[in-house]
């Protein structure tokens, strides 16, 4: 019996967004063949805490960041993502070739949303964030992941969002995976409370 459902993983997700403008020489490694997409000499980069909770499939905390990259339709590749559970982290890498791995996530809610992960070894990012005034909207969207496999592993995903402008407060251990944003600020923030994904094929 598998520890983990068969894709696409039908989940319900909170989510907290940070979006980022990095140098194309300051990002992570990409996967051979993939570009980041470049906006005024610029990369993008996301950063979201995400809590997966009833009735998805699963239930779970995650950190990742990710980068737009240039592709025939919105994409993104992953380059570093934690999670707290081990169902999570073995279908990631196993269905879809994402590089997920294990963490102490630390979610607090109320008026502000705080956040903490940390490995065994060392603190990685703690962030809060505020909702500001936005109207409630419901929308579709979609995109792909793509990660490294054999070439290019392209995983669809679908969901649907109701995005809230939010003020976003991060710190980033400098000397860990994700230092290269730390003393950053990011250029826009959002809440996307009671999401659901569709992620797989």
């Amino acid at each position: 019996m598998s520890l983990y459902p068969p894709q696409p993983w039908n989940l319900t997700a909170d989510a907290r967004v940070s979006v980022w403008r990095v140098p194309p020489s300051q990002l992570p490694a990409l996967p051979d063949g993939v570009s980041p997409l470049l906006v005024a000499g610029q990369a993008s980069v996301f950063t979201a805490w995400i809590d997966y909770t009833p009735p998805g499939q699963l239930s779970y905390h995650e950190l990742l960041a990710a980068v737009s990259i240039k592709a025939r339709r919105v994409s993104c590749t992953i380059t570093e993502i934690w999670v707290d559970s081990e169902a999570s982290l073995a279908g990631g890498r196993e269905l879809w070739a994402i590089p997920k791995d294990l963490a102490a996530l630390d979610f607090t809610g109320g008026r502000t949303f705080t956040a903490t992960a940390a490995t065994a070894d060392d603190w990685i990012a703690t962030a809060a964030f505020t909702r500001r005034a936005g109207l409630p909207l419901r929308l579709p969207t979609s995109f792909e992941v793509v990660q490294e496999r054999d070439g290019l592993l392209r995983t669809p995903v679908g969901a649907k969002i109701s995005p809230r402008p939010a003020s976003a407060d991060w710190s980033f251990n400098p000397d860990g995976p994700l230092g290269y944003l730390a003393g950053r600020r990011p250029v826009a923030s959002l809440e996307l409370p009671s999401s659901t994904l569709r992620f797989g094929a």
